[in-house]
């Protein structure tokens, strides 16, 4: 009897011991008792064996877990689920799919299970497929199973019909699943569904559903009603937690309500909460979407445990800022060094900093990071970010690649590459993708007619333009706002119809805002039709008093038709406003090093051997038919003068630069920040053609790729 005892007080410690192992990731112990039980120093039980499966798979060791699931002769539902929860939690969806076939008899644990692998990889399709077979075998569903397919579902009529079977099918008492439904209906644009749901669920709401409220009129600006939320949040005895925190700030963030945001950040150090790196994590974001980047980086310096979510919105909040681009690929390194691996969401924004600096060496050096870490590299979003920065970076091949090698492809990565061929100027390539999208059955965007109107505005489709800007509302429910109406304006202006552009905007319900007001400007310094753009210049600063591309553009109208006295009216005005012109610069990077010229700069060590090739080339190009356009000079009766001037354009020092410093043959990129000029597009296009190179110019309208003598633009730009 005292021998049993003893045997069973041994069993119970064993258990003891491995259960805690288990529960506290402790491998050594862990391997410890395994080994105790593969000696037989305790007695083979399903029990045990499942638990070795359930400890090595906690602990992301899968070769193990698969060992110890092997050993098991006769594997029951348990010992499958738990190494099916290894495979999820690994990203391992192959695996995890040909496990969950082997399940004689897979129960609701394993379908979640496997739910949860398809959510994980970003494979929608795969877990509506799942869902959908569940449905049709009967079973009985979880909140689990019900909540998680809610995240998935993009339409509003998906979330609709689920919402109309979780009604019917008595699956309304569940509060994950009404919480689930109040994001679905949030993400599909409709606040008063989710607002029913939510006051439906009445005493069953729980510290989740209010979170999820606050969120929800927080991501459509109601700031005012989530704050009151809030309140009555508080009023009722709920406990406020970091997600409530956050929840409120992301209304702040959403209406890029600073004031208010800051008004809230005193009182989260008043209760000292702003340490917290969920709540840091809500500051961050809401000081870089309002432009104060260096309060972000306070934010962020103030949290002395970050975790992987801050980190990430740390770069992403450098990536959102341009000129801080550099610091997010300096804040992505350091998080590495910290001992974090990068997920989906660190790649996509370091990867967004490498679009911004358009920096072809360092989007590789990332790109080859993405290949070699453990970390999925066929990942949906990734890709479409990678598609992005190749594009931005003028490897259109590169980007049309990863795009076909792309085992799936969701909405955004047909937007990727759709207006990888619009700025490239590639419009059939761009038309013919589009269609191919809807014959796939992906629905198109907002965000994805923006760039097919683009491609239609920088090939001269005028018909086609029409033609897909009134079928947005008519045949696909996409509402037009501002940026689809000022590629339309751009679209008509481009091609000179100037009063066509002019009537669109008399039939707005809406001023066509900033961006509509440049490209009308823009198109009337194309075509020469100064009243017209006098208009849209007074329009513009009226809107952004100090925005110099307004000012500039109509000094050059007037400086184009020789009226000085009027340019110097608006560079007087510009001195009386502090209004400060942006310098043209362009770069160009070599050997991973990146090379800024500015017009009549000589900061750059080889400026004179510059300055003397470039002298040499364009005495070339003239013999082979260049001649200056002065009207781009900018320069009042002296025609040496004006020739220096345009011999001097950041442009063509970059070009010069790039010929000089490559080897003959080799294609050279250059980037401006500007729009290029008349005439040195026209110079380059005689330059490509005597030194026999591709020549590719980026600036922030298009690509222009000149090769023997012509430009891919067509001259139409």
């Amino acid at each position: 009897m005292n021998q049993i005892s003893s045997e069973l007080q041994r069993l119970h410690h064993f258990r003891l011991l491995l259960r805690a192992s288990i529960a506290g990731r402790d491998i050594s112990t862990g391997r410890a008792l395994h080994a105790l039980y593969l000696k037989s120093w305790v007695p083979g039980s399903a029990y045990f064996a499942n638990h070795f499966v359930l400890l090595y798979s906690r602990c992301g060791l899968i070769p193990l877990a698969q060992c110890a699931f092997d050993e098991i002769p006769h594997p029951n539902v348990f010992s499958y689920n738990a190494l099916l929860a290894a495979y999820a939690r690994e990203s391992k969806v192959h695996l995890a799919r040909e496990l969950f076939f082997r399940i004689p008899c897979p129960d609701l644990v394993s379908y979640n299970t496997l739910l949860s692998a398809h959510i994980a990889d970003g494979d929608a399709a795969g877990a509506l497929t799942l869902f959908s077979g569940i449905r049709r075998l009967g079973m009985s569903m979880d909140g689990f199973t019900l909540s998680t397919v809610v995240s998935v579902l993009t339409g509003v009529r998906s979330v609709t019909n689920l919402h109309a079977f979780v009604v019917s099918a008595g699956y309304c008492l569940f509060a994950s699943v009404n919480n689930a439904l109040i994001s679905g209906y949030s993400r599909v644009g409709h606040l008063e569904e989710a607002k029913w749901v939510f006051e439906e669920m009445g005493d069953a709401r729980d510290g989740v559903s209010w979170n999820c409220m606050i969120m929800t009129y927080g991501q459509h600006g109601k700031v005012s009603t989530a704050l009151n939320l809030f309140r009555e949040m508080v009023w009722r005895g709920f406990e406020v937690d970091m997600f409530t925190l956050a929840s409120v700030l992301t209304a702040f963030t959403a209406a890029k309500d600073l004031l208010g945001g800051v008004q809230f950040h005193a009182q989260l150090i008043k209760t000292a909460c702003e340490a917290n790196p969920h709540v840091g994590s809500g500051l961050v974001d809401l000081y870089s979407k309002c432009g104060k980047i260096l309060d972000a980086e306070k934010v962020f310096e103030e949290v002395t445990e970050p975790d992987l979510v801050l980190w990430n919105t740390m770069i992403s909040g450098y990536s959102l800022n341009d000129e801080f681009s550099e610091e997010a690929l300096l804040c992505f390194r350091e998080m590495q060094r910290s001992g974090f691996l990068p997920d989906d969401g660190s790649f996509v924004c370091a990867i967004s900093a490498c679009s911004n600096l358009s920096s072809p060496s360092q989007g590789k050096q990332l790109h080859s990071v993405v290949l070699k870490s453990e970390f999925p590299s066929n990942q949906v979003s990734v890709c479409n970010a990678l598609i992005t920065m190749y594009s931005k970076c003028g490897n259109l091949w590169a980007a049309s690649q990863i795009f076909r090698r792309m085992p799936e492809r969701n909405t955004v990565s047909f937007n990727s590459m759709i207006a990888g061929y619009a700025q490239h100027g590639l419009g059939d390539e761009a038309l013919v993708l589009f269609r191919e999208m809807l014959k796939l059955e992906n629905k198109p965007t907002s965000i994805t007619f923006i760039s097919v109107l683009s491609a239609c505005a920088h090939t001269g489709r005028v018909e086609e333009g029409w033609d897909f800007f009134n079928s947005m509302e008519g045949t696909y429910g996409i509402e037009r706002l501002e940026e689809h109406y000022s590629c339309m304006i751009d679209l008509l202006g481009r091609a000179g119809k100037l009063r066509e552009a002019e009537e669109l905007i008399e039939s707005m319900t809406f001023d066509p805002g900033k961006i509509g007001w440049a490209a009308l400007l823009g198109a009337c310094k194309t075509h020469g039709n100064v009243d017209l753009g006098v208009k849209a210049a007074h329009k513009l600063v009226q809107l952004d008093a100090s925005n110099a591309s307004a000012y500039v553009m109509l000094s050059n109208m007037y400086a184009g038709i020789g009226t000085w006295e009027e340019v110097s009216k608006v560079r007087r005005l510009m001195r009386d406003r502090a209004v400060k012109k942006n310098p043209g610069c362009s770069w160009i990077e070599l050997k991973k090093r990146i090379h800024v010229f500015v017009a009549d700069d000589s900061s750059h060590p080889r400026m004179e051997e510059i300055h003397q090739f470039l002298e040499e080339l364009l005495g070339t190009i003239e013999k082979a038919g260049y001649v200056p356009d002065m009207k781009w000079a900018l320069a009042m009766d002296d025609v040496k003068e004006g020739e220096l001037r345009l011999s001097h354009h950041s442009e063509k020092l970059a070009v010069a630069f790039g010929l000089l410093s490559t080897k003959d043959g080799e294609s050279i990129l250059v980037m401006k920040n500007l729009r290029i000029c008349g005439d040195c597009h026209n110079a380059i296009k005689f330059i490509s053609a005597v030194m026999n190179r591709e020549i590719t110019i980026r600036d922030t309208h298009r690509f222009h790729h000149f090769r023997e003598g012509r430009c891919s633009c067509g001259d139409y730009w």
